[in-house]
């Protein structure tokens, strides 16, 4: 082998071969086993299916298609003393597996064990090796936590069911690997922390609450002004539970024909009930306080009535559906939306300490000057959205002076944005 590239070339297509045989004879290894890349080249997942076919297969064609292996590097995989090659169906394989393990080891392949949970499985406890298979595979991307794995679920129910397609059309469904939040980018208070942990070890103990008949667990509403993260946390909820998250925004739900509104709503809840466990996220809840008071329309009326009838029978216990209320106006929800809830979690606008965090974490992606301590106490009222804005206005400005590296007049120029944005938004016309 000559060249970094051709290294690499021929490493990944003896990962391929390693992983091949491992998992063949291993009736005990699954989709999570196979890292993504792997997964892609076997096919394993197509349509969704979490069963991967055996024997998986290494061919000649699927190396030069699917990876582009260079003729060179090629050559050098098929003059390996430790791999073998099938004339007939143009197929490579390992005859000693230990001997090409072996080799594999030696010519810089235990980065790629630690992340191969197939790997991992054979290597661990072997000289020199450090990896181990359950610490891989609980780093390993989730095949359930995919898109294309979402959209066959999805496929399937909405292909039974006309009512479920018109379900479909009213939310936004994100598998969690889509999801771009995760709780390691945001800055939460204890109280959200605590929710966070406790929702887990719910999920972890489900059959032991069932048993227990102990159903009245998992309605949160989530409480404060805007920009604070309560969207955010819900959607990163997603990512650290691997759960799917389904966005309901109450005011898409109300159709023109308003007797249609009260089977929408059925029809959401169905619907996360056949995809769970998943997180159903309803978004501007005070919706349902704004009716209830001012709408004197029966149809409407009955649709909300509908709505906490469906509240009242959702559990996360029950049913697997973790249910995310949002309002930025509790003071107008009565006494009847409040009660459907087990947990309100607050989200206030962050304190000086919590300002100052925020603005490590988005500062930690970009090269700046900046004295975020000082920054802290120049930006009370700010939200957490309003943080994120400055540094992008700040981020803005140094790339239109053809600088990557902020300095002060940079963050001066967001500060001064972010406020006469607020100024705009406070202005009655």
């Amino acid at each position: 082998m000559t060249g970094d590239t051709g290294t690499h070339d021929v490493l990944r297509v003896i990962e391929l071969l390693l992983t091949a045989e491992i998992f063949n004879r291993n009736e005990d290894l699954g989709i999570n086993d196979l890292h993504p890349r792997c997964r892609e080249f076997f096919g394993a997942g197509s349509g969704g299916s979490t069963e991967v076919k055996r024997p998986l297969i290494v061919s000649e064609g699927a190396i030069k298609k699917v990876l582009g292996t260079p003729d060179a590097a090629y050559q050098t995989i098929r003059q390996n003393p430790f791999v073998g090659y099938d004339e007939f169906g143009q197929r490579l394989s390992l005859p000693s597996l230990d001997a090409a393990a072996g080799w594999f080891l030696k010519k810089g392949g235990a980065e790629r064990v630690g992340e191969n949970p197939v790997l991992a499985s054979y290597y661990e406890g072997k000289d020199g090796v450090g990896a181990r298979y359950q610490d891989v595979r609980a780093r390993n991307p989730r095949f359930e936590d995919t898109k294309e794995y979402m959209e066959a679920r999805v496929s399937r129910i909405i292909g039974e069911s006309e009512e479920m397609r018109e379900a479909r059309d009213l939310i936004i469904i994100s598998a969690p690997n889509e999801v771009e939040f995760s709780l390691d980018k945001l800055v939460c208070t204890p109280r959200q922390e605590e929710i966070i942990r406790k929702i887990g070890v719910a999920l972890e103990h489900r059959e032991f609450l069932k048993q227990r008949g102990i159903y009245e667990f998992g309605r949160l509403l989530f409480v404060g002004p805007p920009g604070t993260g309560k969207t955010s946390l819900a959607l990163a909820m997603s990512r650290t539970l691997h759960m799917p998250v389904l966005e309901v925004r109450l005011a898409m739900v109300t159709s023109q024909y308003l007797g249609e509104t009260s089977k929408n709503i059925d029809r959401i809840f169905d619907l996360a009930k056949k995809l769970a466990p998943c997180i159903l996220f309803i978004d501007e809840f005070d919706f349902v306080a704004k009716t209830r008071v001012s709408d004197d329309h029966g149809a409407m009326k009955r649709a909300v009535n509908m709505l906490l009838k469906n509240i009242d029978q959702i559990s996360f216990v029950k049913n697997g559906v973790l249910l995310i209320g949002a309002t930025n106006h509790p003071r107008i929800l009565d006494e009847a939306a409040w009660r459907r809830f087990d947990e309100v979690v607050e989200f206030p606008l962050p304190d000086r300490e919590m300002r100052q965090a925020i603005l490590e974490k988005i500062g930690a992606a970009v090269e700046c000057d900046c004295d975020f301590s000082d920054l802290a106490g120049r930006t009370e009222g700010f939200s957490g959205s309003d943080l994120r804005m400055m540094m992008k206005e700040a981020v803005m400005s140094a790339l239109m002076d053809d600088r990557h590296r902020l300095d002060a007049a940079d963050i001066e120029q967001g500060l001064l944005r972010v406020e006469e944005r607020n100024v705009i938004r406070g202005t009655g016309y």
